[in-house]
């Protein structure tokens, strides 16, 4: 087990990409399955492959963060979840619950800000942090302490990865994601500029502030629409830059998965359908031992039997004794008898109470 490390698993994001990225499955009742199927199944091996000491699912809460009340049009244009995804949510957590993982939902802010906080924690506490995550954001908080690993395609990036991608180190990621804007959250960048623009201007004056300390040198169209964007670039940076301070209750240490409920997992695997993995858990159940022939049992009713197990005990490394009584209250009980056996298979049985014949 990797004592030191700290996995995090960006959940709605891959609760959405497991449900876009994947066949669709579902029950024979009809009931869609396809996204609780490709996300447990990509947690499994999460576990399989690091198997880490500390170990969180985020997910995002419901109702509006504080980016929403900031600028109101953040992510305003993405549709509802759809239905057939909105029933898999809570199967789905009732699962990663049962396998005795720890799942946190934070009102009021992102499962970015809570994965982002709980990372510069592990750092300060001495622990390295896997994000699991196909986010871009993410690549702001990488460091010599944070990876990120996307399980879609098993591909993990570190500090040169994340500049190989993008052409700037973590350290600039933000102020390149200001620049260029993020569709998919509705956060405006400078119009017409896209990686390569905001790449080469990151590299010559080495962050957003310099760059618009000088955009007046910066020449034609380009120049003109940076300049026009000034303002809303301080905004654009605010909604790109993840919350790393957020207050919760866990802390990175806290996060430790607990013992998994097989009989709920049982239940909910049977009820998903998802037969190899109820299969799996069918053949991890403890089997009751074989029965015992009692061919090497006896009832000891005469003086020479008594003698020769005496004698048979005395000489044993390891023996087994009890004792029969009339009650399980030991200050009422009376005796009724004693055993003991020597290995399995073989054991007698001496009568106290009862009347016994003479030898």
């Amino acid at each position: 087990m990797a004592e030191d490390l700290l996995v995090l698993v960006d959940g709605s994001s891959y609760f959405y990409r497991a449900f876009h990225a994947l066949p669709p499955l579902s029950t024979s009742r009809g009931e869609p399955t396809g996204a609780i199927h490709g996300f447990i199944a990509m947690l499994r091996r999460l576990l399989k492959d690091y198997t880490p000491n500390y170990l969180a699912v985020v997910f995002d809460a419901k109702g509006k963060t504080f980016r929403d009340e900031m600028y109101p049009a953040y992510k305003a244009h993405r549709p509802p979840m759809p239905e057939e995804l909105r029933v898999q949510l809570e199967p789905l957590r009732a699962v990663v619950r049962a396998m005795g993982v720890p799942m946190l939902v934070i009102e009021g802010v992102e499962a970015d800000d809570v994965i982002g906080t709980l990372a510069i924690q592990a750092a300060e506490a001495g622990l390295r942090t896997l994000i699991a995550t196909g986010d871009k954001d993410f690549a702001q908080v990488v460091s010599g302490a944070v990876t990120l690993v996307n399980t879609m395609d098993n591909s993990v990036m570190d500090a040169q990865g994340v500049e190989r991608k993008f052409g700037v180190p973590p350290a600039l990621i933000v102020d390149y994601l200001s620049l260029i804007g993020d569709k998919v959250d509705n956060v405006p960048g400078v119009p017409k500029v896209g990686p390569k623009t905001a790449v080469a201007w990151l590299k010559q004056y080495r962050g957003l502030d310099n760059l618009l300390a000088h955009a007046g040198d910066i020449k034609g169209t380009l120049g003109d629409n940076l300049r026009a964007s000034m303002q809303q670039l301080a905004l654009s940076k605010k909604l790109v830059t993840i919350a790393c301070a957020v207050p919760l209750d866990a802390t990175p240490r806290d996060l430790k998965p607990g013992p998994q409920d097989n009989e709920t997992l049982k239940a909910l695997f049977t009820q998903l359908e998802f037969k190899t993995w109820l299969n799996d858990l069918l053949e991890e159940a403890p089997r009751p031992d074989p029965p015992v022939e009692a061919a090497g049992y006896e009832t000891i009713l005469d003086r020479g039997q008594l003698d020769r197990w005496i004698e048979r005990l005395r000489h044993a490394e390891l023996i087994a004794f009890d004792t029969e009584t009339t009650s399980l209250d030991y200050m009422q009980a009376g005796l009724v008898g004693v055993s003991f056996s020597l290995k399995a298979g073989e054991a007698a049985y001496v009568p106290v109470a009862q009347a016994r014949p003479q030898s």
